[in-house]
């Protein structure tokens, strides 16, 4: 198949990830990343964009495991973009069928989600300069990432109009076009009302109805958000690497660990599966111990018990 047919496709594809299913930014270059590394390989070996067979998608997985080198998960995502991308196609039948839904998915190696301590969020809540328009905006951009768990995408989607300060709530517009609300708390409440009664006045130069604005005064991005936090923790002392995804599991991981129930975790991170949520049930060592000695009736002697 010609290649300007080819990548033409693919652009459609794309326009169809963010416009239609509402994926991230950093998603959809995800996707287009294992797409385009799929192509260079079929190019290598001459194969047929349109006719690839069973066979083809399994050498495929040899090269990307004994080339490339890649573990599990890795060529399992890349799985998953294929996979992705030939449901499309066939649903628009320029290839008769999606020969990597006959594929499955190579075991994961289970990976913990990685977290900060409450004492750790705690530094880096004291980074921010609240005296000035940039150091408020900063403040509520930590403070909404761990009081909601919002994904970054989302967040840089709030609008000021979805703010119901009354029942302290945020209408998020989630994947798939999904809405749910999430909750905030007092913290969250002080850094939001000053930064929309200083901060986001100062910067709202271009009069943007989106609540986080970048030095511009235009809409913050994906990309700004996850700049932003690397700046802040290279002023604290924490030897850790940030994301917003890492303040996400975070505030899962915190929930769980006070004894909030799974499905409500489920519904405040609006995962469709509660299945997606069971990885944050990784409560630590010391909390588990903690709960057991408290909880249970023999698990320590009491005085009353000794002779």
């Amino acid at each position: 198949m010609d290649t300007n047919i080819r990548k033409k496709l693919l652009d459609e594809y794309l326009e169809y990830l963010e416009y239609q299913k509402n994926y991230s930014h950093y998603t959809i270059i995800s996707y287009q990343k294992d797409i385009l590394e799929f192509f260079q390989f079929i190019d290598r070996e001459n194969l047929s964009f349109d006719q690839i067979q069973y066979s083809d998608v399994r050498f495929f997985l040899i090269y990307l495991k004994e080339e490339l080198q890649l573990d599990n998960n890795s060529v399992d995502r890349k799985l998953s973009s294929l996979r992705g991308f030939y449901k499309f196609l066939a649903n628009h039948k320029v290839v008769s069928t999606n020969v990597f839904s006959l594929v499955n998915g190579l075991k994961k190696s289970r990976k913990l989600p990685r977290y900060f301590e409450y004492s750790e969020l705690e530094e880096l809540f004291l980074v921010p300069d609240k005296k000035t328009p940039i150091g408020q905006r900063d403040s509520v951009i930590l403070e909404l990432l761990y009081a909601t768990g919002v994904r970054v995408g989302e967040l840089v989607s709030i609008k000021v109009e979805d703010i119901d300060f009354h029942n302290r709530r945020i209408l998020i517009l989630g994947k798939g076009n999904k809405e749910r609300y999430v909750i905030f708390g007092e913290y969250c409440l002080d850094s939001l009302k000053l930064y929309l009664e200083e901060g986001r006045v100062s910067l709202n130069t271009n009069h943007v109805d989106t609540l986080l604005l970048n030095h511009n005064g235009g809409e913050l991005t994906e990309r700004g958000v996850r700049y932003i936090l690397n700046q802040l923790i290279q002023k604290t002392s924490i030897q850790k690497n940030i994301s917003p995804h890492m303040i996400r599991h975070s505030f899962a991981t915190h929930l769980l660990n006070e004894g909030c129930d799974l499905l409500t975790v489920q519904k405040l991170l609006g995962h469709e599966s509660v299945k997606a949520t069971q990885i944050y049930t990784h409560v630590s060592t010391d909390r588990l111990k903690e709960v057991y000695f408290h909880s249970f009736p023999r698990a320590k002697i009491s005085n009353n018990d000794k002779f």
